[in-house]
């Protein structure tokens, strides 16, 4: 740039140290503010059990898993998508490869050096940091949309950028900084967004005490899970999920977790019925046979073991959705092993979740994701009106977010 500029970035997750990446390498002056002690919090909780950086299935496919969304951010996908994500890794010194399910990971899986290298690259390219800043939005509707406020250990202090990049994430998990304190902020300046729901998330089943206390915390491993909503919108795979005290949760369960929530919000608390599949590698036919078999002396229990394979918490399942006469109706025990009615009743907090659906919508903002209201003011990141399932999607569209949101302030700056 042949005239400094000064841009400022509110918060400190992937999208804002992406876009601080891209501000500083064009030579502005580069300032993230966070309120947490530290940056890249939930980032680092994300690669506990291995940092899922983005998918290698085909771009086009790729595109698809963003739903509603998907006309939306695929440019930002297109200039910075899951190639550009791995290449930013080997650009870090960071070795990257393909596991079988198609996710992208760091050779040793953890995130905190891949993080360490992050932020020394951008440290060295003069990328100030200032934690423990809470952004407390403007002064007052007439105040100027760049005029920022925030809370710090030394009392407020105020910023005056040539331009803004708000990345302040979605309001799961409070306690790693994102928190949706943003919110009022942005609402006080009458900024159009879309309630935040949860996303990638668990929902309250209603256990009887006796499944509760003997099943929570076991897993359902190989069953399949479908769902097809009033909209005739259809979900169905195979895969694991995981019994709660209240309910299920899981990868399976996150997958499908869109078409829930929404369905249980049409629906107006009525819930859900999804339908799980206990056995999907045996046709229907393969097992009423197996119920229909002659057990002579064994309990019910026992033969569905012997048979089937079907015991702990997949049996106890059964016993607790179905009566005991239907369980000892082979045409209707055989229905229920492969299409079994499971209700859910309400999705988990926000904060529980993995990630946010709502947030600021797209027709707040113009093409370049700057706020129609607030000129020189952009948004990326989950704060933005859209949500993907677990896999490499979240990380990848932040990080593309990011990068496209400090392309346009450089721009506009």
């Amino acid at each position: 740039m042949t005239q400094k500029k000064t841009l400022a970035v509110v918060g400190g997750g992937p999208a804002g140290l992406m876009a601080a990446e891209i501000l500083s390498a064009a030579g502005a002056l580069v300032h993230v503010y966070d309120a947490m002690p530290s940056v890249g919090r939930k980032f680092l909780l994300a690669g506990r059990g291995g940092l899922n950086l983005t998918h290698s299935e085909p771009f086009d496919v790729f595109a698809t898993r963003f739903g509603e969304r998907q006309a939306q951010v695929r440019p930002m996908l297109e200039a910075f998508g899951p190639q550009q994500v791995q290449d930013w890794a080997h650009g870090l010194g960071i070795e990257t490869f393909v596991g079988s399910s198609g996710r992208v990971f760091p050779k040793d899986m953890k995130a905190a050096p891949l993080l360490r290298a992050w932020l020394h690259r951008l440290r060295a390219a003069g990328v100030q940091f200032h934690m423990r800043h809470r952004w407390l939005g403007w002064e007052g509707a007439s105040t100027p949309p760049t005029a920022l406020r925030f809370a710090t250990p030394q009392g407020e202090q105020r910023a005056n950028p040539d331009a803004v990049v708000l990345a302040l994430g979605g309001a799961s998990w409070a306690r790693l900084g994102s928190d949706g304190a943003w919110w009022p902020w942005l609402q006080a300046r009458d900024v159009p967004m879309a309630p935040l729901q949860p996303a990638n998330c668990g929902f309250d089943v209603g256990w009887s005490a006796h499944f509760a206390e003997r099943f929570a915390g076991h897993p359902f491993k190989s069953v399949a899970l479908s769902f097809t909503d009033r909209r005739g919108r259809s979900f169905a795979r195979k895969g694991e999920f995981v019994a709660t005290a209240t309910g299920i949760e899981g990868s399976l369960v996150y997958a499908a977790s869109a078409l829930l929530r929404d369905e249980i919000d049409a629906a107006g608390g009525e819930g859900a019925t999804c339908h799980i599949d206990l056995l999907p590698d045996r046709t229907a036919a393969q097992v009423l046979a197996a119920v229909n078999h002659p057990r002579g002396a064994r309990s019910l229990s026992s033969h569905l073991k012997s048979r089937l394979g079907l015991d702990g918490i997949k049996s106890g399942l059964l016993h607790e959705q179905l009566t005991r006469e239907e369980m000892h109706q082979p045409q209707r025990l055989a229905e229920a092993i492969k299409a079994l009615p499971l209700r859910v009743r309400a999705a988990r907090p926000v904060d529980e979740a993995i990630s946010t659906a709502g947030g600021v919508r797209f027709d707040a903002l113009d093409a370049n994701l700057m706020v129609t209201a607030l000129p020189g003011v952009f948004c990326a990141g989950e704060m933005l009106d859209w949500e993907a399932p677990t896999g490499g999607y979240l990380l990848t569209l932040s990080m593309a977010s990011g990068a496209a949101a400090a392309q346009a302030a450089l721009r506009w700056a």
